[in-house]
């Protein structure tokens, strides 16, 4: 980072924020993070010691990594946490009261890893079965004293699945046309909105970019953007999380706002801008070669949140790396902030 950075336009990332019965002390995220840190599905004391770590540094909200539902395919991995069961939801009330004791706001991402072959496959009566679960789930999460959820809609799992055309290919009222194949998640967050009431909020995390694919678009215009976008707000989603791999590239054509700038100004909904902030080389880097990646300066995210072109950024990597991130940022501490390395990923503390 830079010394052009002035207390005045850091403070633009520590702003207070609200949405629905959520107040939220800065616009510091933590971005969801998979870890595999809880057997057979449970989070223990270390889980909620790495999250509140994080609370009591500053981070404004945090958004937990996956968390599956009850369902046979949400998950193949028995060290990613559950959102159901008894045993799994007094973990996270352990989670939720530690983050909460150190000043923090958290939610869970509620997530499905994908359909066991093809969303295709799925019947009118297993949908509807996986539908129910995500709503039960939601409910579970507001008795275990989460803040608000986030649904996972984005990254080729089972929600962003239906959205893509190459994976969704139904004739049915789940596929068609970019709007039919929303069908599905606007019935996901019917549910779940009916589960939690009027007031708890609904995060929902899309992208354009796939595991399989980073060039995939669901949108190629800011038209058919919107035309995606428009059912899940009516639906009832309060914020919506643009997944990108890198923040500061634009999205379209013409255009310099990038994917969450773009989604504001189209829905009308609050936006989480998340890819790569705070840091040089995005994530894939770590898969190709193995590397890590440096400290960067935020200079122009913090103008472009200083023109609200989004309302929350969310910090995942630069977060794993260095729990103090948002205190340091906030006190000039910039020098002191830690580089992101391949080792970090073998503590995740």
């Amino acid at each position: 980072m830079t010394d052009t950075q002035s207390a005045k336009s850091v403070q633009a990332l520590f702003q207070p924020f609200t949405v629905g019965n959520l107040s939220l002390a800065n616009r510091v995220v933590m971005a969801p993070m998979t870890r595999q840190f809880s057997p057979e599905g449970v989070p223990g004391d270390n889980v909620a010691a790495y999250y509140r770590r994080r609370a009591e540094n500053g981070v404004g909200l945090i958004v937990t990594e996956g968390t599956v539902i009850n369902h046979p395919d949400a998950s193949n991995q028995q060290n990613v946490p559950h959102i159901y069961g008894e045993a799994s939801l007094k973990g996270w009330t352990n989670v939720v009261s530690e983050v909460h004791a150190a000043g923090g706001k958290i939610i869970p991402q509620i997530w499905h890893m994908g359909a066991r072959g093809q969303v295709n496959d799925y019947t009118e009566e297993e949908i509807a079965e996986l539908v129910r679960q995500f709503a039960h789930s939601a409910a579970e999460a507001k008795q275990a004293g989460f803040d608000g959820i986030e649904l996972h809609g984005a990254h080729q799992y089972l929600i962003d699945q239906f959205f893509w055309d190459q994976t969704n290919a139904r004739t049915d009222r789940y596929g068609g046309d970019l709007v039919g194949r929303t069908r599905f998640a606007v019935e996901v967050i019917e549910a779940c909105r009916e589960a939690v009431g009027p007031d708890f909020p609904i995060v929902f995390r899309f992208s354009q970019w796939k595991g399989s694919d980073y060039s995939a678009k669901l949108a190629h215009t800011p038209e058919e953007l919107e035309r995606f976008l428009k059912p899940l707000a009516e639906a009832g989603v309060d914020v919506l999380h643009c997944s990108t791999r890198r923040f500061w590239e634009p999205e379209f054509e013409g255009s310099d706002l990038n994917l969450a700038g773009w989604t504001k100004k189209l829905s009308g909904k609050p936006t989480i801008t998340v890819g790569s902030v705070g840091l040089d080389r995005e994530f894939t880097a770590l898969f190709s070669d193995g590397k890590g990646a440096g400290v960067s300066n935020i200079d122009g995210l913090l103008e472009r949140l200083g023109q609200n072109e989004f309302d929350l950024v969310a910090i995942g990597r630069a977060l794993l790396a260095d729990p103090a991130w948002a205190r340091k940022v906030q006190n000039g501490l910039l020098d002191e902030l830690v580089p992101f390395s391949p080792e970090v990923l073998q503590t995740l503390e």
